[in-house]
């Protein structure tokens, strides 16, 4: 499967915007789509994830209850809606896929080039 992040850019804080991971090439159904993201400086982490069958979506203790992750799978596409963004939360996000519950960046693969997202005041 390859992986494409589009959706990023320049907000000001308490903004919304959405990500989307558009999907191509030969899915693993029951494998998940993971969010994830880097700020400069800083480890690679995860955001939130979900099934590509099914929903069962999880988040980052950082951005539950302000993010929301979805998908259409006749789109083949995974969304992250984000509202309420912080300046906490500019960093660059990478879609990737791999086992559903897992948070550790290792274990997905598949990563697609990122978007970038500021948040500025």
């Amino acid at each position: 499967v390859q992986l494409q992040a589009s959706g990023g850019g320049l907000v000001q804080d308490g903004d919304s915007l959405r990500l989307a991971c558009a999907a191509s090439g030969r899915i693993i159904t029951s494998s998940a789509i993971g969010w994830f993201r880097q700020a400069a400086g800083k480890e690679r982490e995860f955001v939130a994830g979900i099934r590509w069958t099914g929903n069962s979506p999880y988040y980052a203790d950082s951005v539950k209850g302000r993010f929301t992750i979805s998908k259409n799978n006749d789109k083949r596409t995974v969304y992250l809606q984000m509202n309420s963004l912080k300046l906490e939360d500019t960093a660059v996000y990478y879609c990737a896929t791999g086992p559903w519950g897992r948070r550790r960046h290792s274990d997905f693969d598949s990563w697609g080039q990122g978007t970038l997202v500021t948040v500025s005041s």
